[in-house]
């Protein structure tokens, strides 16, 4: 039993996704620090205001912290564009770009007496059974 527990432990994917976990909590904390330190205050520079977490109302002696959620759906507006702008499109850019590099090899093929599609390995056609030529 424990040497299925370690084969578990040592899988490819189960290391890959502690690595992307890891990675994944130091990104965010880039991120975070991005957003925090360099795009919160540049908006603070435009608005003049870079916390809002003291917007209050009170009804009936209850305190409504507007303020403080405007903070934090700023926090995530912002991280979420972070994210997009500077991880996803250059990942969808680079991957479109490998894509472009590598054409795929070829599956099927025509046939030359019904011009339907098989398998490039077929000895015979499935739809009009003539022979065919084998690729070596």
């Amino acid at each position: 039993m424990l040497q299925e527990f370690k084969k578990f432990l040592l899988r490819g994917n189960m290391v890959d996704l502690a690595v992307a976990v890891v990675l994944g909590v130091a990104f965010a904390a880039v991120v975070t620090a991005l957003v925090s330190d360099l795009i919160t205050p540049l908006i603070a520079a435009i608005v003049g205001k870079p916390d809002f977490s003291n917007l209050t109302f009170t009804i009936n002696n209850s305190t409504f912290r507007y303020g403080d959620f405007i903070n934090k759906l700023l926090s995530f507006v912002l991280i979420a564009a972070a994210v997009f702008f500077l991880v996803v499109k250059p990942v969808n850019a680079l991957v479109e770009r490998m894509r472009q590099r590598q054409p795929a090899d070829p599956t099927t093929k025509k046939c030359p007496e019904c011009l339907s599609e098989i398998a490039i390995g077929a000895r015979r056609c499935a739809f009009c059974t003539s022979e065919q030529e084998v690729a070596a």
